[in-house]
């Protein structure tokens, strides 16, 4: 019984170190893509973007979804003491990955020309496309590993393959964009192309991410055989009679992975539909590729990689979350279940609310910061601040889509996302054609996305485990002491801008904003001591917020 309940809250433990890694690593990503921006410029960033957008999309219906999946199927024979069955469904994911993602990664490079001229309107992208597609092969083997060790409870050997995979990016891909500009200015001039310079340095770019995820292949093979040992002395144990074939492990990966995979699909292909969507209006409209791409490499350049240091939160929880779920369903327990539901929601929201109202109330300091001040700082501040209410949506649309994938319910989230998508698709072109807001009305018709998915979302969360969610402490607490950390945030930048420079006045407002909302959270009650003790540290964090008198 103890075991269990140590299993109980342990959850939450593993998600926060997921959630601290991928920070780290979203933090590596953001800080390395400032060299990486200046070295491309804005046209060579929507190359370098629409080849990443493909890929990812790609990944999605290859191997995105695989962690997922494989936890899920892990965890339900490791509660059930099949430890044989366990390394049966390591082993039939292992050739399901090099099967999907080899083929699927043929075909990218086979491909890739036609699907960044035809499709997205960007023909020069090919170049980091096809770069890209061994990465699809490598990543799908990854994704098994790191899934089939969430699915034992443990999100460590995730979190730092993370990591690693990003330092390596970093360096990889600022080394090789800045060797390939040079190359492709070259090329270019002989060729009389001067694009193809910035499209050859994308490519550079992303070879960063094959290299990468290459490097967190062999660190994830190094720990599953450090953990071999002790796995296989346990299969030994393992006295469970019936012995599932591979067969039915492979038909339980494909009825896991299907309906995850389509719903992954649905829910992120809205990118690429819009920027597909976008492309092609504005070329309509009289814009040049150039334009329209370098809009598109701003959004998405600048905007999006900051948007998704908070949104990596719910990505981190929703895979830590599922092993749990899953757990408290094979029991029955549905109370179990909907207090980890409500505990993930409410500390996603915790930490995602005041990303974005800070990345709101500072849009331009952290964009001058970050990217200097040049002719499209006004623009990437813009779209920073009419995005973070979609920053809060997006967040809380991808954790209950995993929590209801936690729950077993499949279908709804393919259902909602479809539904939402079609939906989101009539209001983007509305907004360009007929409104003309240009890259604001993909912001718009995004919110619009996800907030129609968090409604859904919510509804089958509440019909599935007859579940309320607790409205005090999960939003409306956030969002007042984000409103004061937002003002106190503006104030101290405008006051030590003054006499000092940009970025130590964007420095010391973002630290101020931190503490005066863990403050404001403490203080209206937001979080309790208790459940400041159960994260990783938080006898440590008590302790001293208790010598400092604020609890």
């Amino acid at each position: 019984m103890g075991k269990k309940s140590t299993k109980k809250s342990n959850f939450l433990a593993q998600g926060t170190i997921l959630v601290i890694a991928s920070f780290v690593a979203k933090a590596i990503g953001m800080i390395y893509r400032i060299p990486l921006t200046h070295i491309l410029g804005d046209d060579g960033n929507g190359y370098y973007s629409t080849a990443n957008e493909i890929y990812t999309i790609i990944l999605m219906i290859s191997s995105f979804s695989l962690p997922l999946a494989v936890s899920r199927l892990v965890a339900e024979r490791e509660y059930r003491g099949e430890v044989r069955n366990t390394h049966r469904v390591l082993v039939c994911s292992l050739r399901f990955a090099a099967v999907t993602g080899g083929v699927l990664s043929l075909l990218t490079f086979l491909l890739g020309g036609v699907i960044t001229k035809y499709v997205m309107g960007v023909e020069l992208a090919s170049y980091a496309l096809r770069v890209l597609a061994p990465a699809i092969f490598l990543f799908a083997l990854t994704g098994v590993l790191r899934g089939f060790f969430q699915g034992h409870g443990t999100m460590v050997p995730t979190a730092v393959s993370q990591i690693i995979e990003q330092i390596v990016n970093a360096v990889v891909s600022v080394a090789c964009a800045w060797l390939m500009l040079g190359y492709g200015i070259k090329l270019g001039e002989e060729k009389g192309n001067p694009e193809l310079g910035t499209a050859l340095a994308a490519a550079g770019g992303t070879f960063g991410t094959v290299a990468s995820v290459g490097v967190a292949l062999l660190f994830m093979i190094v720990i599953y055989l450090g953990y071999r040992k002790g796995f296989l002395r346990r299969m030994r144990k393992d006295k469970e009679s019936r012995r599932e074939s591979d067969r039915a492990i492979y038909r339980a990966i494909a009825f896991t992975i299907l309906p995850i995979v389509l719903s992954t699909l649905v829910y992120n292909i809205s990118t690429i539909l819009d920027q597909g969507v976008f492309n092609h209006i504005l070329a309509a409209k009289g814009f040049t590729q150039k334009q329209y791409t370098a809009v598109w490499g701003i959004y998405t350049g600048k905007f999006r990689v900051l948007m998704n240091v908070p949104l990596s939160i719910a990505s981190c929880l929703a895979p830590s979350v599922v092993p749990a779920l899953t757990e408290a369903m094979a029991n029955q327990d549905l109370r179990e279940a909907g207090a980890r539901t409500r505990d993930t929601i409410r500390y996603t929201m915790v930490f995602t609310i005041p990303c974005a109202v800070g990345m709101a109330a500072l849009a331009r300091p952290i964009m001058m910061m970050l990217f200097g001040d040049n002719e499209s700082l006004t623009m990437a501040a813009g779209i920073m601040q009419s995005g973070a209410l979609l920053t809060v949506l997006l967040a809380l649309s991808t954790l209950t889509t995993g929590i209801l994938q936690g729950l077993g319910q499949m279908r709804a989230p393919l259902l909602h996302a479809a539904f939402a998508l079609v939906v989101h698709l009539g209001f983007l072109a509305l907004f360009l054609i007929k409104f003309e807001w240009n890259i604001y009305g993909v912001v718009y018709a995004n919110i619009i996305f996800a907030f129609i998915i968090c409604l859904l979302n919510a509804w089958s969360i509440h019909k599935t485990l007859h579940y309320r969610q607790e409205i005090k402490k999960t939003f409306l607490v956030p969002v007042i002491a984000s409103g004061v950390m937002g003002i106190a945030a503006y104030l101290i930048y405008s006051l030590f801008h003054l006499f000092a420079g940009n970025t130590i006045s964007t420095i010391l407002a973002i630290l101020v904003a931190m503490v005066v909302y863990a403050l404001c959270l403490i203080k209206l009650g937001g979080i309790l001591e208790r459940e400041i003790r159960r994260l990783p540290k938080g006898d440590l964090i008590v302790e001293l917020l208790i010598r400092f008198h604020i609890i």
